[in-house]
């Protein structure tokens, strides 16, 4: 059997139930209370992805400076702070990580 039938499926469902929601909301005034609360939903999820992989090393919390991971996120965040551009900051932590793996692995 073939993947590509049930990739379009997949695909066709996930759109249409984003679009359901986009339909939904459209048409809804959002109390104001509901619309602050769902502005706060993106970084709350990036940072339950994000976090984890910064501070745990095989299970256990890691705040030592051989966390190459940690020390490269907490250089991603000054430069979220200073720039307040996600493409920076996203440049800027990428290129640290892989700096310092570099380093460390030699």
């Amino acid at each position: 059997m073939s993947w590509l039938p049930t990739l379009a499926v997949a695909g066709l469902l996930t759109f249409l139930i984003r679009l359901s929601f986009i339909a939904l909301l459209g048409r809804v005034e959002t109390p104001p209370l509901l619309a602050r609360a769902l502005r706060l939903v993106p970084p709350a999820v990036l940072s339950a992805i994000i976090l984890p992989e910064l501070l745990l090393r095989r299970g256990a919390v890691d705040l030592s400076l051989g966390n190459v991971r940690l020390l490269a996120g907490l250089l991603a965040t000054g430069v979220a702070i200073w720039t307040r551009n996600v493409l920076a900051t996203i440049g800027a932590g990428m290129a640290a990580l892989w700096l310092l793996q570099y380093l460390v692995a030699r």
